[in-house]
């Protein structure tokens, strides 16, 4: 009977409440960081990054205090769609891409294990790269979602629980993030400097790590 029922609290992980909470933690974390992210934007783009990005996400907190659908696909589509809206710049389409192509790969659930949560968030990448165009070494959000989602799929396939691996796909990011600090700009308004966008962080690999510490912090406490 204690197996049983412990197999009922680990399988299914995911729900609309957790993500909720996760979309709590990256406003937060966004307000938080918003200077940090004009700063960057600043030097290498149009020092909007961090002002779209926290308009973005007070939108998609004011949306799920008015109505956060029950099941987690349509909770997902809810929140691309207010950031396709809100979100001026290219990060509006991407990180709406991000939360629509999540939406369209769960299924309309109360929740998802974390193995199907995983592919979702696969799924949000792939919307990026199509959108975007970016691959490794572009010095965009990709190159801190890319390691990320790979540490995260690495840690599951290993046995990990998705708290634990969501840990590793933090630490992944900020490590891919990081690394843009080095790269000449392939993207956006950042490639215009050539390389003199060397030596700068880009500031949507920066906003991309939030979104994923975040998605870490939400589990560590339980959603």
């Amino acid at each position: 009977m204690g197996d049983v029922n412990l197999s009922l609290l680990t399988d299914r992980v995911m729900d609309a409440a957790t993500i909720s909470s996760w979309m709590r933690e990256v406003e937060a974390s966004v307000r938080a960081e918003r200077d940090h992210l004009v700063q960057l934007d600043s030097a290498i783009g149009d020092a909007d990054h961090g002002i779209n990005m926290d308009r973005g996400m007070t939108a998609v907190l004011g949306g799920l205090d008015e109505a956060a659908p029950a099941d987690i696909s349509a909770l997902c589509k809810q929140v691309g769609m207010t950031l396709v809206k809100s979100v001026g710049g290219a990060s509006g389409p991407l990180y709406g891409t991000f939360f629509l192509r999540m939406a369209g790969a769960l299924s309309a659930d109360e929740s998802v294990d974390a193995a199907d949560f995983a592919k979702a968030l696969r799924a949000g990448v792939e919307g990026v790269v199509q959108r975007g165009r970016a691959e490794a070494g572009d010095k965009t959000m990709f190159d801190a979602l890319a390691p990320a989602l790979d540490a995260l799929d690495a840690a599951l396939a290993s046995g990990g629980g998705l708290a634990a691996a969501l840990a590793d796909a933090t630490i992944a990011a900020e490590k891919g993030r990081d690394a843009t600090e080095f790269m000449v700009a392939r993207k956006g308004r950042a490639s215009y400097l050539g390389q003199r966008s060397v030596g700068h962080v880009d500031p949507g690999a920066t906003s991309a790590t939030i979104l994923i510490a975040a998605a870490a912090s939400a589990f560590a406490t339980g959603g």
